[in-house]
């Protein structure tokens, strides 16, 4: 048996990890190695059997150089043999480096969770490997949606850095809405709910904060809120409050049609009378003491309502846009922030109402925000592109406001705040939110997320923290896979991506199966893009033209889930299921093309009645509680 030693060169929890994970792995792939972890200060030289992990600085090295070493990430990796060293400009850089020395020697992590694994075996006796990397964007990260477990975001929070990630963002305070939703079981009749409190969400993102900060990843926390907690009105989710509202927050509301109060009974859409100063002291100071209380949070957001066309309608608000009161409201905390010595970052957003750039006030102190552009309502069968951008935008008419629908129009407001900010800045889109749906075979999604991410440097973002569903590796993980690959390396050819991936997740005929689907997504997009200019009979033949080629792929699915064995059958089971899905779908698509609604919503019925049953071999990778709500709404299928 051989010996190694891995000799962390700093006492951290973020390198004690790294040292684990490299361990472990490592033990994995080549059983006839001992592996020892040490403790050490200095290299003088590269001794025999070890491996050093440290930062960039510790070895002396002039590259990578970044600009900011706490958000901005590189690698060196220099390992022949049984010695050399990984290093990072930072302790999460290292362990990004571990990730990316175990791919280059043949790991994959496919999706999160242990059956996302593939790990190889061989021996390592022989391995040579270099690398000099700094990822292609700056923000790279995941935020919090759908339903999920406690068990979902965990593994989802330690299979970020393996695959390039370096951010997670929690919603909320508390993230309970997320987490009802699963522990409640809604859209699943067949499992009782679970006792859940606020609580228990409360101590679930404690315990998930300390997963994040074990792996270095940056923590990006609440966003929504701030215009009802500080006012002793809960901001739990998005449904209607039954709860006492106090009239002290009732005068605070905007003033709309004459009146104050919730707007459509949700105190998270209900935005307030921000020309009151009171209101901005109120909102500002509690942040301010949010932050105070949690020293763990590396980025801030800092969003106002959820709603839009709903901005306050008084005399003092009319004097200027939603936006000046929004920026006052920054300059204003940076100010107080300033004074208690907390450097903590602060994103704020670009988003409904607040797409319009202020019209008299200005950001003082950039170096603390961070921009953050959401562009909610844009299309997602295009892609970013710096070209066709109006010179102009629709005026602002408060309440009345029709928002950006295509892309070109949706730079066109970002490019005139970057006008009057030049900091950074990153996309905070929701490609995996609710368009997946409308692609079955994951590819058209794929390739929007792979265009977007490389345009981002062309419209001046500095990467991506994705809005999505958390469970979305059903038919496959590629989305997420083009997605982390891209932010690392947007040189990389989609082509070489998509390749990588089908062979790495399903084996020898992972190129049938990318024919497949790619056969599913063309045919479905046609069928969506007909639109109103089709005839029901044309999509009736075009869903039978799908039903042929799903039927005629059933062969190669089955010999694969009988003779792949390990994460690789368990992918192909996945492929199985997912065949069910299709066709259940498809039938209730001609039903409806054939006007027979009844008929219609009785196969709805079945087809989730047969995904309900099995959601406990689904629940890693689909979110049945969103696929539900989405085809119910966009079907218009009766419950």
């Amino acid at each position: 048996m051989s010996n190694l030693e891995i000799v962390e060169l700093q006492d951290s929890e973020i390198i004690n990890f790294a040292a684990e994970e490299l361990k472990r792995y490592l033990e994995g792939i080549d059983n006839s190695l001992n592996i020892l972890i040490e403790k050490g200060n200095t290299v003088t030289s590269i001794d025999e059997d070890h491996i050093y992990l440290g930062t960039i600085n510790q070895f002396n090295l002039d590259k990578p150089e970044v600009d900011d070493p706490e958000f901005d990430d590189g690698i060196y990796i220099d390992i022949n043999s049984d010695r050399g060293i990984i290093a990072g400009t930072n302790a999460r850089s290292i362990l990004l480096g571990v990730y990316r020395f175990l791919r280059e020697i043949g790991c994959r992590w496919i999706r999160p969770g242990d059956d996302g694994e593939i790990i190889p075996k061989k021996n390592l006796s022989n391995i040579n490997v270099k690398v000099l990397e700094q990822p292609s964007y700056r923000h790279r990260g995941i935020c919090i949606e759908g339903a999920v477990s406690y068990e979902n975001v965990a593994d989802i929070i330690d299979w970020l850095p393996k695959v390039g990630f370096n951010s997670y963002f929690i919603q909320f305070r508390e993230a309970y809405t997320f987490f009802d939703r699963w522990y409640s079981h809604i859209n699943n009749p067949l499992k009782g709910k679970e006792h859940f409190s606020v609580d228990m969400a409360r101590s679930f993102v404690q315990r998930l904060v300390k997963e994040i900060k074990k792996r270095g990843l940056l923590y990006h926390a609440v966003g929504h809120g701030w215009t009802c907690e500080p006012f002793g009105v809960p901001g739990l989710g998005w449904d209607i409050y039954n709860g006492t509202i106090p009239a002290s927050y009732v005068r605070y509301t905007a003033e709309i049609n004459g009146k104050r109060g919730l707007w459509g009974g949700i105190p998270l859409n209900t935005n307030l009378c921000y020309s009151n100063p009171e209101v901005r002291e109120i909102i500002t100071d509690s942040i301010v003491k949010y932050l105070e209380e949690h020293p763990e949070v590396d980025v801030l957001h800092f969003w106002l309502a959820d709603g839009s066309n709903n901005q306050c309608e008084c005399e003092e608000c009319r004097k200027a846009l939603p936006s000046d009161f929004y920026v006052m409201m920054l300059n204003e905390l940076d100010k107080k922030l300033t004074l208690k010595g907390i450097d903590t970052k602060v994103v704020f957003l670009l988003y409904v109402d607040l797409l319009w750039t202020p019209e008299r006030e200005k950001i003082e102190n950039p170096d603390r925000f961070i921009m953050m552009f959401a562009p909610i309502t844009r299309s997602y069968t295009t892609s970013f592109s710096s070209t066709d951008i109006p010179v102009d935008i629709p005026e602002y008419k408060r309440n009345n406001l029709t928002f950006p629908k295509n892309i070109g129009e949706n730079l066109a407001f970002l490019k005139r705040w970057q006008k009057i900010f030049d900091g950074d800045s990153f996309d905070f889109d929701y490609h995996l939110m609710w368009a997946h749906y409308a692609d079955f075979g994951y590819m058209c999604i794929s390739r929007i997320i792979y265009e977007d991410i490389r345009n981002l440097r062309h419209i001046g973002l500095n990467g991506l923290i994705s809005c999505q569903i958390q469970r979305v590796f059903f038919p496959t993980g590629l989305p997420m896979y083009v997605m982390s690959r891209t932010l690392w390396d947007d040189s990389v050819a989609f082509d070489k991506i998509v390749e990588e991936y089908f062979s790495d997740a399903f084996g020898p005929d992972g190129k049938l199966l990318k024919e497949y689907l790619e056969r599913l997504s063309s045919l479905f997009t046609l069928i969506l893009s007909m639109g109103e200019h089709s005839s029901s009979l044309e999509s009736i033949l075009r869903l039978a033209e799908i039903r042929e080629v799903v039927e005629n792929f059933r062969p190669v699915i089955e010999k694969n889930v009988s003779l792949r064995t390990g994460n690789i059958a368990r992918s192909w089971l996945y492929i199985k299921y997912h065949r069910e899905v299709v066709l259940g779908l498809i039938s209730i698509l001609e039903r409806i093309f054939k006007n027979e609604p009844d008929l219609a919503s009785k196969e709805w019925q079945e087809l989730k009645h047969f995904l309900q049953k099995e959601e406990d071999v689904l629940q890693p990778v689909f979110d049945l509680f969103e696929f539900i709500s989405v085809f119910e709404r966009v079907l218009k299928i009766s419950q």
